[in-house]
């Protein structure tokens, strides 16, 4: 009997427990489910009473605005470019703002794959269709268009900064310039002394990039040398190891973008002149002394190079498809927007010399 009562003690615990179990599983579903049908309301009417995402698109909480972009005509989506390597400041300096202001215009640098950055590979991507738009530091060759012409298009280029080219020599070089003609004799093998040019007994030794890498290369033959070939010219793969060249090599000399030069403290610009007595530094004068260089660099001297007193200078270009389609629209706002009288500040900030 004792055994019976025990059973059914048990079971009536059993239902007991149960049935609290499921109570309080119920009442946590009812509570559940009506802060749920909460939100809901709340997100509903905030949307209604906002403007809407109908095609609910992922907006990014830290962009700017699209209010903030004031570019007419400028497409969304994503633009493969690059080229020149002379442009790596106006990358890095003043296109971050535009990707900052107009984060629907999503550029994208893209490098080749197997051959060396520069605005002659950067035209070849440009006529591949793997750019949308390239940049350069040199005209459009009359090939180059040919070649685009069979692609079913044609190529433009847009002038949207002025560069020097600056001479780079070692600091123990001691003489007041060189002529351009004295300069093209140095490449082509007719000046192979310092001694020829004022300075002292010394062997100069040229160096340059390659001609395939880019389009100061391409300039410097074209302009300086008159088309002539390099003779006794040591090649070095970029200008940072040719500066430190320069800097360790007394009758080393290389030529580069004035911007890649002028600041540098390690070597000296050279001044360049159509003649003797008309020698233009590519620097602000006065020079700022190698002891205090590191606090303060030299300035590029601007006005010079904007006027022509400076004798070696080019145009900086935005090479765009003439095709009619994205590619184009996309190349022509991007050089728009870099002819702006505020962004055309910040392409001399990054230093190079604007066009307006």
């Amino acid at each position: 009997m004792s055994q019976k009562k025990e059973t059914l003690s048990l079971l009536l615990s059993l239902v007991l427990t149960s049935g609290l179990s499921f109570g309080a599983f119920w009442f946590l579903m009812e509570h559940w489910a009506r802060i749920n049908n909460n939100r809901i309301n709340n997100n509903s009417s905030t949307t209604n009473s906002t403007n809407q995402n109908p095609s609910n698109n992922i907006i990014n909480p830290n962009s700017p605005p699209v209010s903030d972009c004031k570019i007419p005509n400028l497409p969304q989506g994503i633009f493969s470019y690059g080229g020149s390597t002379t442009w790596a400041p106006i990358r890095r300096d003043v296109d971050s703002v535009l990707k900052n202001s107009c984060p629907q215009f999503d550029l994208r640098y893209t490098q080749p794959i197997n051959e060396k950055p520069g605005s002659g590979t950067g035209i070849k991507m440009l006529i591949a269709n793997q750019l949308a738009f390239s940049q350069s530091s040199r005209p459009v060759k009359p090939e180059e268009n040919e070649t685009a012409k069979t692609k079913g298009f044609s190529l433009k280029e847009i002038t949207v900064a002025i560069d020097g080219i600056a001479i780079a020599v070692n600091h123990n070089l001691n003489i007041p310039g060189l002529t351009v003609s004295q300069l093209k004799d140095i490449y082509t093998g007719k000046i192979t002394n310092w001694q020829q040019v004022g300075g002292e007994n010394l062997p100069i030794i040229p160096l340059s990039r390659s001609k395939e890498s880019g389009g100061s290369v391409d300039f410097f033959v074209e302009n300086v040398l008159n088309k002539e070939d390099f003779k006794n010219v040591n090649y070095i793969g970029t200008t940072t190891e040719a500066i430190r060249k320069v800097a360790i090599t007394p009758g080393a000399i290389y030529y580069a973008s004035a911007p890649e030069i002028v600041p540098q403290c390690i070597i000296k610009s050279l001044a360049i002149g159509q003649t003797t007595d008309k020698f233009v530094t590519p620097y602000k004068l006065p020079a700022i002394p190698r002891s205090q260089c590191l606090n303060q660099r030299n300035q590029l001297n601007t006005e010079d190079i904007r006027n022509g007193n400076y004798p070696i200078t080019r145009n900086l270009f935005v090479i765009v498809k003439q095709n009619g389609q994205t590619d184009q629209q996309a190349g022509e706002a991007y050089a728009n927007w870099l002819t702006t009288p505020q962004n055309q500040e910040l392409i001399e900030k990054a230093g190079f010399v604007r066009i307006k």
